[in-house]
């Protein structure tokens, strides 16, 4: 079973992303509802892919996928963004910084399902 970490300050947006997972696949899910609670997990438990959103309080999505891809002990898993942020601008830096896909709100399920099965098999 595989462990996913989603980051994401809309409790409505997690839920949805956790229903369109639990649809394909059995995961085990840790929630944060930002980055600086998600860096409080990572050490706690060992993640196969990791979700965040952009726009969050306190430790931002980006901000995150620095720290996450600068580290020896997390650097290798892969790092998706769902957010509402599609601006070039955005996704340039998200790729610069090390994300592994990134996908535009609203989400397509049947899109978020290809890419999560294409890093999880």
């Amino acid at each position: 079973m595989h462990n996913i970490l989603i980051v994401e300050d809309s409790a409505t947006i997690r839920s949805m992303i956790i229903s369109t997972l639990e649809s394909f696949g059995e995961f085990n899910f840790t929630e944060a509802p930002n980055g600086f609670e998600a860096l409080k997990e990572l050490p706690r438990e060992s993640f196969d892919l990791i979700i965040t959103d952009i726009n969050m309080p306190d430790i931002n999505g980006l901000e995150l996928v620095s720290f996450i891809k600068k580290s020896d002990l997390y650097k290798n898993i892969p790092l998706f963004i769902i957010s509402t942020e599609g601006s070039e601008a955005d996704l340039k830096k998200g790729m610069e910084l090390g994300v592994d896909e990134y996908i535009v709100k609203p989400f397509d399920p049947d899109k978020l399902e290809e890419i999560v099965l294409k890093y999880l098999k």
